[in-house]
């Protein structure tokens, strides 16, 4: 199963840090976290960038493998 990291805003609301998540694409990645997790994940998963691999992607329909590494990475604040 693909495991989805999470940060800063993103981790407070799926209440941990990690976690691992059975989806075959982005796309059913995605509507997973925001069954699982409710309207909090799907309002931070609208404001941030996902990292597939390391890689930036925006595709919802790339492929997961079952050892993928998916990073969600919400706006972070800054100065």
């Amino acid at each position: 199963m693909p495991t989805v990291r999470y940060f800063a805003a993103a981790a407070e609301a799926a209440g941990t840090d990690q976690e691992q998540v059975s989806a075959s694409t982005i796309e059913s990645l995605l509507s997973g976290l925001v069954a699982r997790h409710g309207d909090a994940m799907d309002a931070v998963l609208a404001r941030s960038s996902l990292l597939h691999e390391g890689r930036y992607v925006s595709d919802p329909t790339v492929v997961l493998s079952a050892d993928a590494v998916v990073d969600v990475l919400p706006p972070f604040a800054g100065g």
